[in-house]
């Protein structure tokens, strides 16, 4: 099963903030919006970068409260490992776990084309493997 796919069933649609938002307002927008990341982009729409809750606690954690004031530029990650829709669930797990990153947007043609997490992607997964399952029984009981 390739990305295409996870995004056809999960929806295109990518949570962005550019990155002259402060870590206060990126923690109510990951929040609100119930995910563990959003993706940073520049003026232009550019991704440039990706804010995550591990990002978040680990400001908290150096500076304290004071955190909450600095521009989500200055703690994003900025060297983003992307996908393409065109590879395979399995090759991205690989590269998440590799790599120990949770969400990976997905990049056609240099445009944002979505994002996907581990979860997304376990999920599908998990479905593909139940049904490869099902329909081994249903040939097995045929036969």
């Amino acid at each position: 099963m390739l990305i295409a796919h996870v995004l056809r069933d999960k929806g295109a649609d990518v949570h962005t903030l550019p990155m002259n938002a402060t870590l206060q307002q990126a923690a109510e927008e990951l929040h609100v919006r119930k995910v563990g990341a959003l993706v940073v982009i520049d003026a232009e729409s550019a991704l440039i970068g990706v804010f995550s809750e591990r990002d978040l606690a680990r400001e908290i954690a150096r500076r304290g409260e004071a955190a909450l004031s600095t521009e989500v530029g200055a703690a994003m990650t900025r060297k983003v490992i992307t996908a393409h829709p065109d590879e395979t669930i399995d090759d991205c797990l690989s590269r998440m776990t590799d790599r120990r990153i949770r969400h990976l947007p997905v990049v056609e043609q240099g445009r944002l084309a979505g994002i996907v997490s581990i979860g997304d992607l376990v999920k599908h997964r998990i479905a593909a493997v139940e049904a490869e399952a099902a329909a081994m029984q249903a040939y097995i009981t045929a036969h």
